[in-house]
């Protein structure tokens, strides 16, 4: 399928798919509503053993209900590799291991580009140039005290080597997160596909998905869903800045973009299937 015909596909796919849409919407909500209440909860905890308990309760029912929105996404890209139209009848008690899987792939490739920054980080000196700047403060401690001019020439002059190091470290550590954004993409659609953690993980496959796909024609479409989901979003805020109560539609219009991307990516996917 080209760019074209699978935006138009994936935007309608939702509407299509209206009590798992529901389904998935409410399941956000309710994520979100115990992952709030039990870090309060939680935070309350330090003065209350009771808190405790109870925060860590609604927090172990956010990671459950996590694992089923995930199976949920899966299953979208299961479809678009597929080629189907309607999702298969949501059955919460049969989304465990797909959602488990989806959350170890998200974390694998959370982790490893985090490593990478800070391997990066070491190399530019980060850690040194900031280390160069707390000594360069306390080596003026004394001229703090006077007042003089001496303290801010110091801390400039060891404050331009963080920004170059910083700045190099961040530009290449948005480029190792975006390389591994696409990984991440393929891992799940090749767990949608195969239904196998293992190949999922298996960095290889993954990359050899992409050259099959064409690197050009995942960039492309990557960027067309981010131009349109920023322009509803940003077209939407501008509307709920006027009628701040319209703004419930969220409820449903981020569970919609979120699923019209995965089909997105379920369809790209199939190309090579």
């Amino acid at each position: 399928m080209d760019i074209t015909e699978i935006i138009k596909n994936a935007f309608v796919f939702p509407s299509k798919n209206v009590e798992t849409l529901s389904i998935y919407a409410i399941l956000l909500v309710l994520s979100a509503a115990f992952s709030f209440e039990g870090a309060v909860t939680l935070l309350f905890g330090i003065f209350n053993l009771w808190n405790l308990v109870i925060g860590g309760i609604y927090i172990l029912i956010a990671l459950i209900i996590g694992v089923i929105t995930r199976r949920i996404s899966i299953q979208c890209i299961k479809t678009g590799v597929e080629m189907e139209d309607y999702f298969p009848d949501f059955k919460w008690y049969d989304s465990w291991g797909m959602g488990v899987s989806k959350i170890i792939i998200t974390i694998f490739y959370f982790i490893v580009p985090i490593f990478v920054i800070v391997f990066l980080a070491l190399i530019t000196n980060v850690f040194g140039n900031l280390l160069d700047i707390a000594q360069a403060i306390l080596s003026q401690a004394p001229a703090v005290i006077m007042g003089e001019a001496t303290v801010a020439d110091a801390i400039y002059m060891s404050s331009v080597p963080l920004f170059f190091s910083t700045a190099l470290t961040f530009s290449l550590g948005m480029i190792v997160f975006l390389i591994f954004s696409f990984f991440q993409a393929m891992s799940e659609a090749r767990l949608a596909h195969t239904g196998s953690l293992k190949k999922a993980l298996n960095l290889y496959a993954a990359a050899k998905d992409i050259k099959r796909i064409g690197i050009h024609k995942l960039l492309l479409l990557s960027l067309v869903i981010f131009v349109i989901v920023t322009c509803i979003e940003f077209g939407l805020t501008l509307i709920f800045d006027h009628l701040f109560v319209l703004s419930i539609l969220n409820i449903l219009i981020v569970p919609y973009l979120a699923l019209f991307t995965y089909r997105a990516l379920g369809l790209l996917y199939s190309d090579i299937v």
